[in-house]
């Protein structure tokens, strides 16, 4: 047993409003430069819909993640090594900008300069890429609110199979959204896509970073990506995803996504996991067994067994510690009502979601039957307006019964609370009838309906005394590079180690992503003066 630790995140999708206000702070705070309009580490896709970029779901067509040999061993479904190098300088597995978007903005000076006429003036759309008028037909959620679904209604891939069961009129549709970011997942096809080796997970974290001095601009680790979560930046040549905003994870912080999220439906916690068996559980045969192999490779932070390890593992103890509060641990192991996003794809991955509920209530308020009584959601589950399979074929691989189970449980939760909240008596066979403990069906209604900041992050800070070991500070930090946050004003900036150039318009200026954490940085204090 090799224990590592894993920063990882549960989404709960029954309270996303698809305000976007994540996917706005992620672009402000990490792509707002140029090479990066169109990417969006965080984006908010409305289901049913083609997602970002268009039809990304469809690995015949893109051929991302894992898949198994005749002989059961896992190798990448676009090909090994060789199978790359061989393509290595002409990769057909892209996306083209047509399926993300071509970014615009608007002729705004039209509008503060047109002369004084009779009708009122606008502002034409324009390219970021070109500078020319263009017309604006696609954009990174086109389906937002259903507002594209029906034209192209039979191009989303989750309603392959499930046609005839997916009602897509407007009067008869139901639309939940769904938030993405990169997966971190434990078996990282990106990373194994890589010829260069750029791509790389933190030892001490799990976090899936790219190296931006080692990244050759292949693109390989963009084809490999089955959640098409890594981006090229044609101004740098170099690809860049999510960092699960680690600088503020080594400091205690949430990510940027999760810090504004007005809904509050994102939890941050660590789980310890054995490194040992994650090849073994990405190569489990039959699908439907996935979920239940990657939830057994999360090992149990109180098991004495699994602390010691953990220890002799260099894992600090308030790290243990963490992971026993662990917010995402209780929803993944304890109460197993959050899923992992396309299991399928067999990269493990490390973003969980609790399925919505609201439809449910919806349909049976609609026929004016009591919405929270238990017996009625029960009933109410098999007639959801989106189907159970819906949800299948994106959590649990086409595993109806895993969702139906997840719903239940949360149906439970809502109309045992509301009795005690309501002043009467709590129905204890209600949690029982879903395999919960009246105690712990409380613990988890605090949780995902009451929960304070501190309860929904829980997040151990980085050691100051281990600061130069973190890859964060060393040679591979993966912001250092021309272009990169907070780099934009800075000319001539260096490589780690690296002194920047002292030239007139840099004198005085510090850029402390080129410190390397021991010596005093050149122009961060004022020369002492001479007599």
């Amino acid at each position: 047993m090799r224990v590592m630790a894993q920063m990882s995140m549960v989404m709960n999708l029954d309270k996303c409003i698809g305000c976007h206000t994540c996917s706005v702070t992620c672009k402000q705070a990490w792509t707002n430069r140029k090479g990066t309009e169109y990417v969006w580490f965080n984006n908010v896709e409305t289901r049913p819909g083609q997602g970002y970029p268009r039809g990304y779901e469809d690995q015949d067509k893109w051929r991302g993640g894992w898949a198994l040999s005749r002989s059961g061993r896992l190798k990448l479904r676009d090909g090994g090594k060789l199978k790359k190098l061989a393509s290595i300088f002409s990769n057909p597995k892209l996306p083209e900008i047509e399926d993300y978007y071509e970014p615009w903005t608007y002729d705004y000076d039209n509008l503060l300069s047109a002369p004084e006429q009779q009708h009122i003036p606008t502002a034409k759309p324009k390219s970021l890429l070109t500078g020319e008028d263009m017309q604006v037909k696609w954009s990174g959620n086109w389906d937002d609110d259903l507002g594209g679904t029906y034209a192209h209604k039979d191009k989303d891939p989750m309603l392959k199979g499930i046609e005839d069961k997916v009602k897509l009129e407007f009067e008869s549709t139901f639309m939940f959204y769904l938030p993405r970011i990169c997966e971190h997942c434990l078996n990282p096809s990106c990373a194994a896509s890589c010829p260069s080796g750029a791509i790389y997970k933190r030892e001490e974290d799990g976090i899936v970073l790219v190296d931006q001095e080692r990244c050759r601009g292949w693109r390989m680790c963009v084809s490999g990506c089955p959640y098409k979560k890594i981006y090229f930046n044609h101004k740098t040549g170099k690809a860049e995803k999510c960092t699960f905003c680690y600088p503020r994870i080594e400091n205690g912080d949430p990510t940027v996504c999760a810090e504004t999220c007005v809904g509050r439906l994102r939890y941050i916690g660590l789980v310890l996991y054995d490194a040992d068996r994650v090849t073994e559980a990405a190569s489990v045969t039959d699908e439907h067994e996935l979920y239940e192999a990657q939830k057994s490779v999360i090992l149990d932070p109180h098991d004495p067994e699994v602390m010691q390890a953990a220890e002799q593992a260099g894992i600090s103890h308030d790290w243990i510690m963490a992971a026993q509060r662990s917010p995402v641990y209780k929803l993944i192991k304890e109460y197993e009502v959050a899923l992992p996003l396309h299991p399928e794809y067999r990269t493990m991955p490390m973003v969980w979601y609790i399925p919505p509920l609201s439809p449910v209530v919806d349909v049976v308020k609609d026929t004016g039957y009591d919405a929270e009584d238990a017996v009625n959601l029960f009933a109410a589950i098999d007639e959801l307006r989106i189907p159970l399979g819906y949800l299948a074929n994106l959590f649990t691989a086409g595993d109806v019964d895993l969702v139906a189970d997840v719903l239940k449980k949360m149906a439970g939760m809502r109309s045992y609370m509301r009795d005690i909240n309501l002043g009467k008596p709590g129905d204890e066979s209600m949690p029982l009838s879903v395999g919960m403990e009246p105690e712990e069906m409380d613990e988890m209604y605090r949780l995902l309906a009451l929960a304070k900041y501190d309860d929904r992050y829980v997040i151990p800070a980085g050691h100051s005394e281990s600061a130069h070991d973190l890859e964060a500070i060393g040679t591979d930090c993966p912001l250092n590079f021309d272009g990169g946050p907070g780099m934009e004003d800075v000319p001539g900036a260096q490589s780690n180690g690296q002194k920047l150039a002292d030239d007139g318009h840099l004198k005085g200026r510090v850029n402390l992503l080129n410190w390397n954490g021991r010596d005093t940085p050149k122009g961060m204090f004022p020369e002492p003066r001479t007599a």
